[in-house]
């Protein structure tokens, strides 16, 4: 067993898409703390998708930095699109014929591949690139360059799909991307990578059949404990602003609250500007439940006398469910929102499983009064089944035995 502080002399340049207040957001700041717990020191290095980042570089650093309090890095940099990049016609012709068209997979890896490495990794020995998402990839090989330095790749799902469910309800022009093209282009940049982490076992099957070369690892995500608290009166959602939550949420509300009653709902998150740009009568009818981000997650479960996982769409391990069984309280959801985990959840005996509009409406009427108390969250079985397998304990283990051999057998770079 690798114990904490096996890492330790170790420098890890941590690569990921410059978000907050979403799944990915949550497993790179578990990835720093586990890194850091190890004993390496560790580089945060956000990738931002503005275009026009280049222009008001300092402004979005501090934006982001302030919005990601949670994440936890020794040095943390940020870099974007080089102004001088941006005013390139021939490059932002490229780019926004890809973002036009719907090929997310293009315009994501364009904006990495017009982002300089931080002038500030110049005077850093890095011993590893972990880097998540494949259209950061051009910025963690170029990070690399020609040095003896192993690159890590966490995959977070196969986003070709989410892309194609993006598009779907979208302006784009057609020709829209295909799902074949946006596939073709993240697998180039996956299969350039030393090891493969893939956050679930769906994830990990499929992209093992799709690179057979390529080293693959399966390793559950770190989801920070969510204290359990005594609980209260609301009846909770917390969603950010990405596409299945969005639809997600405009199914509870257009189809199943008005089958439920006056409930006390309590929505949080920055969801809500998009339900409102989406569909401003939608909103209107609603905007009493809605409470906005929040700075401590923790805050909106501690006001939980039940946690409402209403999923309709989406692909990949969820990362709001993960946190939501950490919390301990009821939860009333759809088997959608345990992709990836494995279980029935119907087994857990603080969850209600509801598929339909009426089913969903019947069980937030009905939560029966045993589930509805706040007693025994610690030991209820979601507890139980968090800490068996997304506790940061776990992670941290996993992630030691993978990177521990790639530190003590490094290759140099591959080429272009």
């Amino acid at each position: 067993m690798l114990q904490t502080g096996s890492l330790t002399g170790r420098t890890i340049a941590l690569i990921h898409p410059a978000w907050h207040s979403c799944g990915t957001a949550t497993v790179v700041a578990s990835q720093a703390r586990a890194y850091r717990d190890l004993g390496a020191r560790v580089l945060s290095i956000g990738l931002s998708d503005q275009p026009i980042f280049g222009f008001a570089a300092r402004q979005f650093t501090q934006a982001y930095l302030n919005a990601t309090p949670e994440l936890h890095a020794d040095r943390r940099l940020l870099t974007g699109v080089a102004w001088g990049k941006a005013l390139s016609p021939l490059r932002t012709g490229s780019i926004a014929w890809g973002f036009t068209h719907g090929d997310h997979a293009a315009t994501y890896v364009a904006f990495a591949e017009n982002s300089p490495p931080p002038a500030e990794l110049a005077t850093e020995h890095i011993d590893l690139v972990h880097c998540n998402h494949f259209f950061c990839m051009p910025l963690a090989e170029a990070i690399r360059g020609d040095r003896a330095i192993r690159l890590v790749l966490d995959t977070h799902d196969i986003q070709a799909k989410q892309y194609v469910l993006r598009n779907q309800g979208g302006w784009y022009l057609p020709p829209r991307a295909s799902y074949e093209k946006m596939l073709a282009t993240e697998l180039h940049w996956l299969g350039r990578a030393d090891l493969l982490l893939h956050l679930n076992s769906e994830e990990h099957t499929a992209f093992r059949a799709l690179l057979p070369q390529s080293r693959h690892a399966l390793l559950h995500p770190a989801v920070d404990s969510i204290p359990t608290q005594s609980g209260g009166g609301d009846f909770v959602i917390v969603a950010s602003a990405n596409t299945p939550n969005i639809l997600s949420l405009e199914w509870l509300l257009r189809e199943v609250m008005p089958q439920a009653g006056d409930i006390p709902l309590a929505i949080y998150g920055n969801v809500d500007a998009s339900i409102r740009s989406r569909d401003p009568t939608l909103y209107g009818r609603f905007a009493r439940y809605f409470r906005g981000r929040i700075d401590d997650i923790a805050d909106a479960y501690a006001g939980a006398a039940c946690v409402l996982l209403p999923t309709t769409e989406g692909h990949g391990l969820s990362i709001k469910t993960i946190e939501a069984l950490s919390s301990g309280a009821p939860l009333i959801a759809t088997r959608l929102a345990f992709r990836g985990i494995e279980i029935d959840p119907a087994s857990l005996a603080n969850v209600t499983i509801a598929d339909t509009a009426e089913a969903f409406a019947a069980a937030l009427r009905n939560l029966p009064a045993g589930q509805a108390t706040p007693d025994g969250r610690q030991d209820s079985a979601t507890r139980r089944l968090y800490e068996e397998r997304f506790a940061p304990a776990a992670y941290r283990e996993g992630l030691a035995g993978l990177v521990a051999p790639l530190l003590k057998s490094r290759t140099p770079a591959r080429s272009a």
